[in-house]
């Protein structure tokens, strides 16, 4: 993350320590501590180590230690961010979650989870006025930003956006999870909104890219038993830990989801979870990274801002290059909701015009990605 610095930036505070491990590394090769930034390290069994090296412009966000050692490094100029206790999150971590890190405790119950806790918590503060709730939602999503550039440094992403209800068991999302699985094949890196219905079934297909084609058959059939996480988000979850459980090891895709729409749990089938407080701050991000190109399929009012959000950037080419846009659902997309019609208009005469396109079925979607991307 970029916290405060302890002295100006001059591009010596780009050193980054996320572990033990890293830290005790650094310690040994270096001998000082001088302008690292410590992010989320539990160093309460490095009291020497803290009291005997050089901090200095050093800043510590989140590092559980022992009185006398941050009394110690404070007195080298260091700066100290301690943990905030009794929350469920953590904002200063230094790596995207894990789908068994929000779920865990799920076998009490989804409420038990630390997914639910940390929506529960939101719900309480978000309308309150506390600046410091604020101050630590914002430092938890620039956190899980900069986890995120680090894990999607030189890689070719491509989002998939959908509706959340899509249910399992439906031709629709045995679709998505097939497109999915053709894109992690090609050597994309899938994302989506990070949620359930089509954006549970693309994670789901890269999940399933390295198994044979008769491993996503059962899957479906196993998912298709809890088609929704609504009544129950403990069923729905424990369905997919179920495939996990019986194919491990899949393959690893992004999911982007956020706690604004809370209602909606994470899928446990994206690998690496970048879960977010502010809608805007994941909804950018989402698009943002998707290098590779951005799928809409069919969906409703947030499938439709997310193709706008997209366009704005493609059309003033704020980010670069257009990126591809493909629309799915020639039906969905000029009658039911006639975004295409608005989007094709926009494109007129700018660099993205040769970057969109819609197609009607979503087989004919990686073909469209690779011929726009040309």
């Amino acid at each position: 993350m970029h916290p405060i610095p302890a002295q100006p930036l001059d591009g010596s505070h780009d050193r980054e320590i996320e572990s033990l491990a890293e830290f005790d590394e650094v310690v040994s090769a270096h001998g000082t501590l001088t302008h690292y930034r410590v992010q989320a390290v539990d160093l309460t069994d490095r009291t020497g180590v803290l009291t005997s090296l050089d901090s200095s412009g050093a800043v510590y966000l989140g590092c559980p230690m022992a009185p006398d050692a941050a009394a110690a490094v404070r007195a080298c100029g260091a700066l100290v961010f301690p943990p905030v206790p009794d929350l469920p999150f953590d904002p200063y971590r230094g790596r995207l979650y894990a789908p068994d890190e929000l779920f865990d405790r799920l076998g009490e119950g989804y409420e038990a989870t630390p997914d639910a806790r940390a929506y529960a918590w939101f719900r309480r503060t978000r309308g309150d006025g506390d600046v410091f709730a604020s101050m630590l939602r914002s430092i938890h999503d620039d956190a899980v930003s900069d986890a995120l550039d680090e894990l999607l440094a030189g890689s070719r992403v491509v989002g998939v956006m959908g509706g959340h209800a899509v249910a399992r068991g439906t031709d629709a999302y045995a679709g998505t999870a097939r497109l999915g699985r053709e894109l992690a094949r090609s050597g994309l890196t899938v994302a989506t909104g990070g949620g359930p219905g089509a954006m549970e079934a693309a994670n789901l297909g890269a999940y399933a890219a390295g198994f044979d084609d008769a491993m996503l058959r059962e899957a479906l059939h196993l998912l298709a038993k809890a088609p929704s996480f609504t009544p129950s988000v403990t069923d729905w979850a424990q369905a997919a830990f179920e495939v996990r459980g019986r194919w491990p090891g899949g393959g690893a895709s992004v999911g982007i989801p956020t706690w604004f729409y809370g209602h909606e749990p994470p899928n446990a089938f994206a690998a690496h979870i970048a879960k977010y407080f502010a809608n805007a701050t994941r909804e950018d991000g989402l698009l943002a990274r998707s290098t590779a190109g951005v799928v809409f399929l069919p969906g409703a009012a947030g499938t439709v801002q997310e193709i706008f959000d997209n366009a704005t950037p493609n059309y003033y080419e704020s980010r670069g290059e257009p990126t591809p846009m493909v629309l799915v659902g020639r039906a969905h997309w000029t009658e039911h909701l006639p975004a295409w019609p608005l989007l094709r208009s926009l494109a007129r005469d700018r660099p993205m015009e040769h970057r969109i396109a819609l197609v009607d079925r979503i087989e004919e979607v990686p073909e469209a990605l690779k011929r726009l991307g040309d």
